[in-house]
């Protein structure tokens, strides 16, 4: 059977290295990624699922933020993202937001970030490595939970702002030690999750593995729905 196709939204500046570690894990899980940015056509139809990439802070203007606390900026990507997450929960498209990803679907859904994640939770100090330091706790009852049992685990923390005010309709599904959101998640149907961590680096932990393979699952279930729906109005159109 075909590989779900997985829309990768990435930085063209960064995407270089970026895309091709993601399209791993949407390989190594049954799907075939295809790289999308704000430069590229793009259409969103021809998808099964979309993961939003990290990369830049979110522009503060989208969510109410204070203009110029943020360190590096990408309009074009922002405004392309942005349309993205919401045409994608419009369309039912299952979503997968990786750290700048995850805030992105955030925002999508008319919720904020902190701009100063490290002030706000002082007594965490900030890790630059992709290697697995910050553990995290995951909420009892939500599908992340579900998806990579209910232990504790460890991840990297490469983000500079961090999840605040929460989107309609998205819930916490993580946290660090320090009480900072590391998760979120949709409350229904289309599937959509954001981590504020890179599970791509992480791709050896089957717990991570686990994350990209619910995304390529949900891709594929939306396909089939799709293909069949299709077929149904086909049938009916020449009954």
């Amino acid at each position: 059977m075909t590989r779900p196709l997985i829309g990768v939204s990435v930085s063209k500046r960064t995407g270089w290295r970026v895309f091709p570690l993601i399209a791993l894990n949407v390989w190594l899980t049954g799907g075939r990624a295809l790289r999308c940015d704000a430069t590229r056509d793009f259409d969103l139809d021809a998808v099964d699922g979309v993961i939003i990439g990290g990369g830049d802070d979110v522009g503060p203007e989208l969510y109410g933020g204070k203009i110029g606390l943020s360190a590096r900026l990408d309009p074009a990507r922002d405004c392309f993202e942005l349309a993205l997450a919401k045409d994608a929960l419009d369309m039912n498209i299952p979503v997968l937001g990786i750290c700048r990803g995850a805030q992105m679907l955030n925002v999508a859904l008319g919720g904020t970030l902190d701009q100063d994640a490290w002030t706000t939770f002082a007594a965490a100090r900030k890790i630059t490595t992709i290697l697995p330091k910050r553990e995290v706790c995951l909420e009892t009852g939500t599908r992340l939970e579900q998806l990579c049992g209910p232990d504790p685990m460890y991840v990297n923390a490469l983000h500079s702002q961090a999840i605040s005010g929460l989107g309609d309709g998205l819930r916490v599904s993580a946290r660090d030690s320090f009480g900072m959101v590391q998760a979120v998640e949709r409350v229904r149907d289309p599937f959509a999750l954001g981590v504020q961590w890179h599970p791509e680096h992480l791709f050896y932990a089957h717990r991570q593995r686990a994350i990209f393979r619910a995304l390529v699952n949900a891709g594929r279930a939306h396909r089939d729905h799709r293909q069949q729906t299709r077929a149904a109005m086909a049938d009916a159109k020449y009954a």
